[in-house]
């Protein structure tokens, strides 16, 4: 309490004393023992009333104990039902959940996981990937600022993800592994990865490298056969040994008709093999007879022409050339898109061609752009700059109807540098991306498409895209959100369909354990997109003529249907507008390969060295649970912690305060009525 906080305290106790004497002892000559009474009631209640007034302020603490958070984490994935450890498992997760010594101790959450992690306790064992890392990952973050050991169920088989082994080494955490596989080591042959380009060109041979491994103490000899359609296409001879156990094997297969070629890698199975189904891998090539030829065409060195060329050759469909604006012109009849990439008065020669032979164009504007020379090298825009710089960001417009986008947060991308100044159109354009300029959107296109005399084109007002490629690897740990968006400008932009008003995305095959998904885009007959479309995708089974119809739903933009419940197999589909003569058409294939039925032990190796850098232990679902509850419950890491809470309370909030005020009165009232006083 503050000294000024005692010093009113100490004069309101005066003040209540003279006021209690002044009304009671005052020009009173019979003073009885009842005034003390009486006196005693007033100074109580004064005093009381001038505390209010001053407010004093005290401290209070409070103390509670905070017991360690226990996480159960169990691998929901088919690969545990596939090895048949699932009725094990289940049994480890009910003895734990069922302990009172676990629940007496700790905080017991329970989450399940397979690609993704869940806060439930519902297991099915029906997931398709498994992500062990991202559920370390994330059970870290949540848990990163407190006592949080981690009981980690699983066979330790990964399908997709960083590794889980090298991730550990930053988790603060405890991990108690529990291993749900057997790990007795049986002969088998894998195929461990296989690697093959999506596409293939028509007359030429495509590469295909298999990785297959082998566990066993003996020498054996198999063979790598590719096949399509029962029809041999390849075959080698292979040897392994104990020491010799992993091999890169590269056949090249000829594409000789164009569609799409499912193939099949089997390595043939030995004898003694318990899991012969990790033997065969399926994949499929798409063959085509054409190739889009982009022509880059920079005067300067900058990080963007890197980013832009590792991202439009993502597709093995795209080809670029980065080529000086004084070596281009005599080329440009050979490519179908040319990206002029900050222009100045030494593009002159190539503007003018490009004009001569209508092709196809997207200009990159900078800090290094002469924009004098721009706006008079051609009449689509211009812009009056001024020779400073600003920062720009994008906003995506969802409303952009030239071709499907997804719905893409550019807020977290970094800004684009630019110079002053706003582009502005002397043609019909449709913004892809609008500038907000320090936190405030505008009106001005940072991307935009336009058409001129029926030639596409596309402008964007910044530099520093690489930044953007770089944030979407940050961001997901791939490149495939920014390289697919300006995948599908340049496909726009390198194409000179004539628009239409039904669009649709799908892949030519899908792997039977990945999301199948068609989108589609529906315009009116003014080419604004049509929210209230009734479309269908009807759907029909090649093989067993089966025929289904589902309806498509709105979401962010444009139309789906999920077909993950489909089986493997090949499939026509036709998209309609329900009521409009409108429609269209396409095919694809669904690959049989389930990930999780390839593996035959748990990966006990690295589920122990988790557990050694965590500085936690590993069990067995055969073991008995006692002895992992005992290991938690005797571990001196892990105790409840006793912690205190001070807060600051005001007098004025006390309100039995209120309540012993209103007392004194009534009894000082009460006893002065009772002796006749009043």
């Amino acid at each position: 309490m503050q000294t000024t906080t005692i010093v009113y305290i100490s004069i309101a106790v005066v003040i209540s004393a003279l006021v209690a004497l002044f009304h009671y002892y005052y020009k009173t000559k019979k003073r009885t023992k009842k005034l003390v009474l009486f006196s005693f009631l007033r100074f109580l209640s004064v005093f009381s009333l001038l505390l209010l007034i001053i407010n004093p302020k005290f401290k209070q603490k409070s103390y509670y104990t905070e017991k360690p958070n226990l996480n159960i984490a169990v691998d929901n994935s088919s690969s545990i039902a596939e090895l048949g450890y699932n009725t094990q498992v289940l049994n480890v997760l009910n003895a734990l959940q069922n302990s009172k010594e676990l629940q007496g101790k700790f905080d017991v959450d329970t989450y399940t996981f397979s690609n993704e992690l869940i806060e439930n306790d519902s297991v099915t064992f029906n997931g398709k990937q498994t992500n062990i890392g991202k559920a370390l990952k994330d059970l870290n973050n949540l848990y990163k600022d407190a006592i949080a050991p981690t009981i980690l169920i699983t066979d330790g088989n990964q399908t997709y993800g960083n590794d889980y082994q090298f991730l550990s080494s930053k988790i603060k955490q405890p991990i108690f592994p529990v291993i749900a596989g057997d790990t007795t080591a049986y002969i088998d042959l894998k195929i461990n990865q296989l690697n093959a380009n999506k596409y293939a060109y028509l007359k030429n041979k495509f590469p295909v490298e298999v990785i297959a491994t082998y566990t066993g103490n003996e020498t054996v000899q198999t063979n790598l056969i590719l096949s399509s359609n029962g029809k041999r296409l390849a075959s080698q001879e292979v040897t392994f040994s104990p020491t010799e156990n992993s091999k890169v094997i590269n056949l090249n297969i000829a594409a000789t008709k164009i569609g799409v070629q499912t193939l099949r890698a089997t390595l043939t199975p030995l004898n003694i093999e318990k899991n012969k189904q990790n033997n065969v891998r399926y994949f499929a090539v798409e063959v085509i007879d054409q190739k889009v030829k982009i022509a880059l065409i920079s005067d300067i060195i900058h990080p963007d022409l890197g980013a832009l060329k590792k991202s439009l050759e993502s597709n093995e469909l795209r080809s670029v050339e980065i080529l000086k604006p004084t070596e281009a012109s005599s080329e440009l009849n050979d490519y179908q898109l040319i990206i002029f990439y900050q222009p100045t008065r030494k593009f002159q020669q190539v503007f003018e061609t490009s004009k001569q032979l209508q092709k196809n164009t997207f200009t990159i504007t900078g800090t290094q752009t002469d924009w004098n020379f721009l706006n008079d090298i051609q009449t689509s825009f211009k812009k009056v700059s001024i020779p400073e710089t600003e920062e720009v960001q994008g906003r995506l417009n969802t409303n952009y109807n030239n071709f499907l986008i997804e719905n893409i947060d550019f807020s977290d991308y970094p800004p684009l540098e630019n110079t002053f100044g706003d582009v502005e159109f002397n043609v019909a354009n449709e913004a892809i991306l609008m500038q907000t300029i320090s936190g405030v959107s505008t009106d001005s296109p940072l991307l935009a498409t336009y058409t001129n005399n029926n030639i596409r084109a596309a402008i964007l007002a910044g530099e520093n895209i690489w930044k953007w490629r770089a944030q979407s690897f940050l961001a997901q740990e791939n490149f495939i959100e920014f390289d697919t968006f300006l995948g599908k400008l340049i496909q726009y932009l390198a194409s000179n369909k004539k628009r239409e008003r039904l669009t649709l995305g799908y892949e030519s095959f899908y792997y039977g354990n990945r999301e199948i998904q068609i989108t589609a885009q529906y315009f009116n007959p003014s080419y604004e997109f049509d929210s209230n479309a009734n479309l269908t995708a009807i759907i029909k089974n090649k093989d067993t003529e089966i025929t289904t119809t589902y309806p498509m739903l709105l979401n962010a933009g444009f139309y789906t249907v999920d077909l993950n419940s489909l089986p493997p197999g090949t499939y026509d589909f036709t998209v309609r507008a329900e009521g409009k003569n409108i429609r269209k058409s396409g095919s694809f294939k669904i690959l049989e390969f389930d990930i999780e039925k390839q593996f035959l032990n748990a990966d006990t190796q690295r589920l122990q060295a988790i557990a050694e850098k965590s500085n936690g232990k590993t069990f067995h679902v055969n073991d008995n649970s006692e002895q992992l509850i005992l290991a938690l419950i005797n571990d001196s890491r892990f105790k409840t912690i006793e912690k205190s809470n001070e807060k600051v309370v005001s007098l004025i909030d006390w309100k039995y305060l209120l309540a012993f005020i209103v007392i004194c009165l009534a009894l000082e009232w009460f006893s002065r009525k009772y002796y006749g006083l009043i």
